[in-house]
């Protein structure tokens, strides 16, 4: 009976830390949701809900400021990079999981240590090559420097690794190529670790900021996150403005999330390492 207890008080415990977490997680997006909604004399009061909620700001956010331009430069590159890098990772990852070539530990070693390597790092090297190519303030020049990501490739290699080699084998012995392999046997095959990825890819490009920042001083060409900053530097103090732009571009993405999170976490659970 006390061993009982104790489970029971760990347990409770347990639960009111998860609460707690759980808590200090969705508090802020409550907390932003509510400034949007909220007129600027509301702004900095403490009361949780606004008392006379307007879409005002949205309206404001929509219509004064280039923002859908913005959404739809953030669309367009997010959409592309997401698309042009799934089909070169799951090519590189299934090269690195079944094919035989001399270097091929080698080229997953190297390919793994750049996550070593965070971008504020080879920002300035790579923005030099971009200018070099001619790239700066278009669109190639942004996305092109985001396609790649060792985070995908690893883990479509990791989840190829798992699949069974009996139907490689058996495409092999009727005489298909690895090219018809991969398409036909292996991608099919792909399509949960894949949608789980277009989402990481899709979610890492839509909250994209230092790169675009760094590429693009076209007008044009920003990304909503680059005009949410600029906003904030024109309106240093309308904060019922910055959070209704926060909210139009966090809306989306979490209902995404909500929609595919169990097809990421299986993804990630059934990719572990393997040899």
């Amino acid at each position: 009976m006390i061993g009982r207890k104790q489970v029971d008080m760990v347990r409770l415990v347990w639960m009111m830390v998860a609460l707690v977490l759980g808590l200090m997680t969705v508090f802020p997006l409550f907390w932003m949701i509510s400034i949007a909604f909220k007129p600027a004399s509301e702004v900095f009061q403490p009361n949780l809900l606004p008392v006379a909620p307007s879409s005002a700001n949205f309206l404001y956010v929509l219509t004064e400021v280039p923002f859908l331009k913005y959404l739809g430069n953030t669309f367009f590159i997010s959409a592309v990079v997401t698309v042009v890098a799934l089909f070169f990772h799951t090519m590189a990852g299934y090269a690195l999981a079944r094919l035989r070539f001399p270097g091929r530990e080698t080229i997953f070693v190297l390919i793994f240590s750049t996550f070593l390597v965070s971008l504020p790092v080879i920002i300035v090297p790579l923005f030099i090559l971009v200018r070099s190519m001619g790239l700066l303030n278009t669109y190639a020049g942004v996305i092109l420097p985001s396609i790649f990501h060792a985070f995908g490739i690893f883990l479509l290699r990791q989840y190829y690794l798992s699949l069974p080699r009996e139907l490689e084998e058996a495409a092999l012995i009727d005489g298909a190529s690895y090219w018809r392999i991969y398409w036909s046997v292996v991608l099919p095959l792909s399509k949960p670790i894949i949608a789980s990825l277009a989402v990481l890819f899709f979610l890492a490009n839509w909250n994209s900021f230092l790169w675009p920042l760094t590429v693009a001083s076209d007008k044009d060409l920003w990304v909503v996150q680059i005009g949410i900053a600029n906003f904030r530097s024109q309106y240093s103090t309308s904060w019922n403005y910055i959070m209704a732009a926060s909210t139009i571009v966090a809306t989306p993405m979490l209902i995404l999330f909500v929609i595919f999170q169990r097809q990421i976490m299986e993804s990630i659970k059934t990719s572990g390492i393997k040899g």
